[in-house]
């Protein structure tokens, strides 16, 4: 298949023909990806006719329902996962919140213990920790602190006792960027009888999980990363989730999907997600892409936006590593990282932002709710981190723009 048409991606993003987004290259992808057209033409059909009660037995209300259960089914099969298996939530760190609710409830009373990592977003470490509360030993699995680098090496010791019920880890880091060996670390973990959870909000963006392929009992993302509108997605296999107390309403506890979602359905942006799949199966089609299954179209999908992404960071990360002026966090190889690059500086992060934002750079600086990494790693978090961060709609002119700005800024 041929290389990513850059021309075609942003033809499909509204973002790049408006007068207030398309003056600046966009580097805070992490923060937040563009919507792609699809998502923002549903969302608009919702709101304008079909926003009532869904599954009621009138037109709109069928629609609705309709546009919910086919973003649903289509997203679960892109990704190898039955329907049943994704839930929708307001966000990602509310969908880990209610997780750990449920967790607290299925270890309380029992010997146990669960593995965490310091290398994580708060959402997927600080709910874990807090089952301290119930007696439930809470284990670290610590980074390097020069490099911000997961060995496996320091998990298995954590594991070999028996007590271990849980591992949360991230994908990869929204600072430090390293794809972790997700396949791996849950077949380690799966040896041990030792239940998986995967915050893949920091990977997702680069192209949906295989869920079967990974392994892991749960994978965590937010739509609004992956070119949709600002809903959490949670994959959890049958098994666990059946295993696991409910936390929704209890005539809801038969049903998978509602089995972890206490509060309402944003109606609108589920049906919306469905653009998320509209979009994947219009880049497969467009790079030439023969009758596949859904799970072998985002393969594809997938490794073309991964391409993309390699080709155009590393220069930047060339040219960061060849300043003795900044840190660059995590890998120096392209094909070893997110295109999430953030760098602590000589001096405080914040005003680097405000002053490539002048220089036509869409940036920003801080901690990023990446709190203990950040200070594993021996950065003052005052002066915070500057991060970069690209997706594949990222072009090799929007680098070269931003190496000159930090040119002129730094």
């Amino acid at each position: 298949m041929s290389d990513l048409d850059l021309t075609f991606v942003r033809s499909q993003f509204p973002a790049f023909q408006s007068p207030i987004l398309s003056g600046h290259a966009f580097f805070e992808n992490a923060g937040g990806s563009f919507p792609c057209k699809p998502v923002v033409d549903r969302l608009h059909r919702f709101y304008t006719d079909r926003k009532v009660q869904p599954y009621a037995p009138y037109p709109g209300a069928e629609e609705g329902g309709a546009e919910m259960d086919e973003a649903r089914g289509r997203l679960s099969a892109l990704m190898g996962c039955a329907p049943e298996e994704l839930s929708f939530g307001p966000s990602t760190s509310a969908n880990t919140y209610v997780l750990a609710q449920a967790v607290r409830l299925w270890l309380r009373g029992k010997d146990a213990a669960i593995v965490v990592t310091n290398q994580d977003h708060e959402a997927n470490s600080g709910v874990w920790r807090r089952l301290a509360d119930e007696g439930i030993e809470v284990r670290e699995w610590q980074i390097d602190p020069a490099t911000g680098h997961l060995d496996l090496a320091g998990l298995t010791p954590l594991l070999a006792d028996g007590r271990v019920k849980l591992l949360a880890f991230p994908h990869c880091s929204n600072v430090v960027a390293e794809i972790n060996p997700v396949a791996e670390i849950c077949a380690l973990a799966r040896a041990q009888g030792v239940r998986t959870v995967v915050d893949g909000v920091s990977y997702a963006p680069h192209g949906l999980p295989d869920f079967p392929g990974l392994g892991a009992d749960v994978y965590l993302y937010s739509a609004y990363k992956t070119y949709g509108p600002h809903q959490g997605i949670m994959l959890i296999r049958a098994d666990f989730g059946a295993e696991l107390p409910a936390q929704g309403h209890w005539f809801n506890a038969g049903s998978l999907y509602k089995r972890f979602t206490p509060a309402g359905p944003d109606h609108a942006q589920i049906a919306a997600c469905a653009g998320m799949a509209d979009y994947i199966d219009a880049l497969y089609a467009h790079h030439g892409g023969a009758p596949a299954t859904p799970v072998e179209r985002n393969r594809v999908v997938h490794d073309l936006m991964r391409a993309q992404e390699i080709r155009v960071i590393q220069p930047l990360l060339d040219y960061l590593a060849g300043r003795n002026d900044l840190r660059l966090i995590g890998p120096r190889a392209a094909g070893d990282r997110a295109p999430t690059v953030a760098v602590a500086l000589d001096r405080a992060a914040e005003p680097v932002a405000q002053a490539l934002s002048a220089e036509g750079i869409a940036c920003w600086a801080g901690d990023f709710y990446a709190v203990r990494p950040i200070e594993a790693m021996g950065i003052d978090r005052a002066r915070g981190v500057l991060r970069m961060s690209g997706v594949h709609y990222t072009s090799a002119a929007d680098v070269t723009r931003l190496i000159a700005a930090l040119d002129r800024v730094l």
